[in-house]
């Protein structure tokens, strides 16, 4: 069991940290950051390695850690919305995943769009309660997705390419079984 907590928190940490670096290098390129989603990569493949808890601490620590060292996300209004997207993410990649054994396309998938819908959900939040400015919370979503379609075809190869390879290519491993 302590172990296993260890392996958690080694990867976990990992995770985050491709996080925190793969989007300095897309910004760095010119602002490709809302069009290849590079934070959203390392955060749906914790989904598929960690359990629950991690997978969604991974999801609320990347995009807080960036915003707090590199101010990217924004802290306000974006940052709100980014970590309830990518705890989503996650959590329904980990749960789907590695507990109720759907395959790594749908599990992926439906993260996906769970995601896009907690952002919405927040971003009418922050729009209505709080009077941020922002697009209606449908318009918003259309306009990440139609942005973030380079991202989005990256994570349906790269990602599922990554899973089914460490499953190929280690078929001894705790994660095994879950594929």
């Amino acid at each position: 069991m302590k172990n296993k907590m260890i392996k958690s928190l080694v990867l976990s940490g990992v995770f985050i940290a491709t996080g925190l670096v793969l989007p300095m290098a897309f910004h760095a390129i010119g602002g490709a950051g809302p069009v290849f989603l590079p934070m959203h990569i390392p955060v749906l493949i914790a989904g598929f390695f960690l359990e629950l808890p991690f997978a969604v601490a991974v999801g609320i620590l990347t995009p807080l850690l960036s915003s707090l060292l590199t101010g990217m996300p924004p802290f306000f209004p974006v940052l709100p919305y980014m970590i309830l997207e990518l705890a989503t993410y996650g959590a329904i990649v980990s749960l789907l995943y590695r507990k109720s054994r759907v395959n790594v396309y749908m599990s992926l998938i439906i993260s996906m769009i769970c995601g896009r819908i907690m952002a919405g959900a927040a971003v009418w939040v922050l729009a209505t309660i709080f009077m941020v400015q922002l697009p209606s919370p449908v318009v918003f979503v259309q306009g990440a997705i139609i942005k973030g379609i380079p991202g989005i075809v990256i994570q349906l190869i790269l990602i599922p390419s990554i899973v089914l390879g460490v499953k190929r290519f280690n078929p001894t491993s705790e994660f095994h079984k879950f594929t």
